[in-house]
C-alpha cells in the first residue's frame, strides 16, 4: 500500500534534453531563450510606454544578452572552481559547455548591465532610465529560466516530507552510467531523494516581486534607476532565504555558502541607492543624452513625451491634430486658450497694438462685413471706429438714438413750422427734404440753404474733427407771405 502522502510529491522530468537526429534539444536552453524573447517583448513595450523608440530594446539586448550569459558563466565557473579545475574536474571543456547548466544570476546581471551600457551608449541611451523599464521583465525572464533547472534535477533544498516535496530520480545515458547529475540521461525510475524544490520557490518569489515593481512603477512613478535597484534588492531577499535550504554543493566561505554573502552584500548596495537616489522618473526626450534628444526632436520622433509637456498637453494636441477646417472668430467674452487652437482667425485687421490689451474675447462672425465697416483700432481689448470712416455701406437714422422715424410724422413736424400759406412748389421742396432723416446720413451741424434750394436728397458729409450733436435740425428757409 502506497502512503497518500507520497502521491502528493512532484516527480521530476524522466528526461532534460531530446535529440531530433542528431541535434539535441536541450530543456534548459530552451528556457533561458523563452525568457529571453519574453523580457525583450514586455521590456520594449514598458521602454516605448515611456517614450522610448521602437527597436531600441532589441539592439541593446545584442549586447547586453552575450555579455550575460558569458558573466553568468564566470561567476559559476569561479564559484565552483574545484568541480572544473580540481581534481578529477572537468576541464576547460565542461567550463565552456554552457547548455549542461551553470549559470550564477550574479554575473549574469553584473556584466549583463556592462554590455546594456555599450549598447545604450552608442544608441544615446541614459542606462538608469533604460534599466527601470526592463527590471520587471527580467526579473520575469529569471522566473522563466529556474524551470529549466527542474529539468537538470538542480538547484534544490533538503530533503523534505512536505507533500511539494521534490523526486529526484537516478539517470542513466547510453555509456551505462547512473547518477542523478547526469543531464542527458534517462530517468531509471528510482528515486534519489525527496527534496524542497528551491528553484519553484525561487520562481514563484520572483513572480511576485514582478508583480509589486509593477504596482510601485504605476502608482510612484519610479525611476532615475531606482526601480531596478529595487528589482535587485527584492531579488536578494528571496535568494538569501532559498540559499538557507539549499543543501547541494557549493563553495563555501566560514562554513556558509558564498551566496548567502553574496546576496547580503548586493542587498545593502542596492537598499543605499534607493534611498540616495534622486526622485522622479525620466520620460521621453530626458532618457536619452542630449546629443541623441536633439536628433529626435528634429526628426519628430513619434510616441516621445517632451519632458516639459504634461500628460494633458499631449492629449490636447492629440486631439487637435485630429481637428479639421477652420473657423471664423472675432472678439467676445472669456476663453480659454484650448478653445481657439488650431483655428484661423479670417478676415480680421487690426490697426493698432493689442500687446497691451486685456485678455482678447472672440465670438463667431458670419462675415467681415458684419463685423467692421471700414478701419478699427483695437485699444485695451476695445474695437472703436476711427473718427473717419473711409467708406459708409448703409445710410444711419438718426445717428445719436439709432430710431428711424416716421417719414409722415418728420414732415408733419416740418409743415407745422410753415406759414400757412406757401406755394406749391416750395411744398415739394420741403417734401422731399423730409425724406433726408431715412436717406441721408448727418455727421454735425450742417447749413442746409444750398440743399434746401435744389429741392433734393442730400449726403452731407461730417466734418473731420467734429463730433456729432444729440439731433440733427434740418432749417428750411420760409416763402415770404402773400400779399392781401
Amino acid at each position: 500500500m502506497i502512503d497518500g502522502t507520497v502521491l502528493a510529491y512532484i516527480p521530476s522530468p524522466s528526461q532534460g534534453v531530446w535529440h531530433i537526429g542528431d541535434v539535441p534539444i536541450r530543456a534548459y536552453a530552451l528556457c533561458i531563450i523563452v525568457g529571453i524573447v519574453v523580457a525583450v517583448w514586455w521590456g520594449s513595450r514598458r521602454w516605448q510606454a515611456r517614450g522610448g523608440q521602437p527597436g531600441e530594446v532589441i539592439d541593446v539586448a545584442l549586447w547586453a544578452v552575450p555579455f550575460g550569459l558569458i558573466g553568468g558563466r564566470l561567476y559559476h565557473v569561479l564559484t565552483d572552481w574545484d568541480v572544473y579545475f580540481g581534481p578529477n574536474g572537468k576541464g576547460i571543456g565542461g567550463a565552456l559547455r554552457i547548455w549542461d547548466g551553470g549559470l550564477g544570476i550574479w554575473g549574469a546581471v553584473a556584466l549583463g548591465a556592462v554590455g546594456a551600457w555599450i549598447g545604450a551608449r552608442n544608441m544615446g541611451i541614459k542606462l538608469p532610465p533604460f534599466g527601470d523599464a526592463l527590471a520587471p521583465a527580467i526579473l520575469l525572464a529569471q522566473a522563466i529560466g529556474r524551470v529549466g533547472n527542474y529539468f537538470n534535477q538542480e538547484l534544490f533544498g533538503r530533503p523534505t516530507t512536505l507533500p511539494w516535496g521534490l523526486e529526484i530520480f537516478d539517470r542513466t545515458n547510453a555509456s551505462g552510467a547512473v547518477s542523478y547529475k547526469l543531464i542527458d540521461g534517462v530517468s531509471t525510475g528510482n528515486v534519489y531523494a525527496i527534496v524542497h524544490p528551491t528553484f519553484l520557490y525561487e520562481a514563484i518569489w520572483n513572480v511576485l516581486i514582478v508583480i509589486a515593481l509593477v504596482l510601485i512603477d504605476r502608482y510612484f512613478r519610479i525611476g532615475h534607476g531606482r526601480l531596478f535597484a529595487m528589482y535587485v534588492a527584492g531579488y536578494c531577499i528571496g535568494r538569501f532565504g532559498v540559499e538557507l535550504m539549499r543543501d547541494d554543493f557549493a563553495t563555501h566561505i566560514f562554513g556558509i555558502r558564498i551566496n548567502v554573502f553574496t546576496s547580503a552584500i548586493v542587498f545593502l548596495g542596492a537598499a543605499l541607492y534607493v534611498v540616495l537616489a534622486p526622485r522622479g522618473r525620466e520620460k521621453g526626450l530626458s532618457m536619452y543624452w542630449p546629443h541623441r534628444a536633439e536628433e529626435l526632436a528634429e526628426q519628430g520622433a513619434v510616441g516621445y513625451v517632451p519632458p516639459q509637456m504634461s500628460d494633458d498637453d499631449l492629449d490636447r494636441e492629440a486631439s487637435d491634430a485630429a481637428a479639421t477646417g477652420s473657423t471664423v472668430v472675432a472678439p467676445t467674452s472669456e476663453f480659454e486658450d484650448s478653445d481657439i487652437e488650431n483655428r484661423e482667425i479670417e478676415d480680421i485687421e487690426f490697426d493698432g497694438n493689442a500687446d497691451d490689451a486685456a485678455e482678447p474675447e472672440f465670438e463667431v462672425a458670419t462675415s467681415s462685413e458684419e463685423l467692421f465697416a471700414a478701419d478699427e483700432n483695437v485699444d485695451d481689448g476695445v474695437i472703436e471706429p476711427d473718427a473717419e470712416p473711409e467708406s459708409v455701406t448703409e445710410p444711419m437714422d438718426n445717428a445719436e438714438t439709432g430710431v428711424v422715424e416716421d417719414e409722415e410724422l418728420l414732415a408733419t413736424e416740418l409743415a407745422d413750422d410753415e406759414p400757412e400759406a406757401v406755394d406749391a412748389e416750395s411744398d415739394t421742396d420741403a417734401g422731399s427734404d423730409t425724406e433726408t432723416g431715412s436717406d441721408t446720413e448727418i455727421g454735425s451741424d450742417t447749413e442746409t440753404g444750398s440743399d434746401a434750394e435744389t429741392g433734393t436728397d442730400a449726403e452731407l458729409e461730417p466734418e473731420a474733427d467734429a463730433e456729432p450733436e444729440a439731433e440733427s435740425v434740418v432749417e428750411t428757409e420760409p416763402e415770404p407771405e402773400a400779399e392781401p
